[in-house]
């Protein structure tokens, strides 16, 4: 099977990591290996499902427009309330 797109999740950095364990449904986990398997065939990296998941997490928090505003919010606060007397 020949694609000629790109995944929206590019090439892996490395990066630290900690372990965390979570539960999904049947249909997502067969959707995340189907995605592994084609990132591993686009990049040439063999790359599992757990592999791959904290990176899409990281990609969608990073996409969350309503995220990034809340987060510039309180960050503001936070530089606001450090210079307070």
């Amino acid at each position: 099977m020949s694609t000629t797109k790109k995944l929206r999740l590019g090439p892996l950095p490395k990066t630290e990591s900690i372990k965390l364990t979570f539960v999904c449904p049947a249909s997502l986990k067969v959707d995340l290996d189907r995605y592994a398997s084609l990132h591993t065939q686009m990049y040439g990296e063999a790359v599992d499902a757990m592999t791959l998941i904290p990176h899409m997490l990281e990609a969608f928090i990073g996409r969350d427009r309503g995220f990034r505003s809340q987060s510039q919010v309180q960050q503001k606060r936070a530089a606001r309330d450090s210079t307070s007397p």
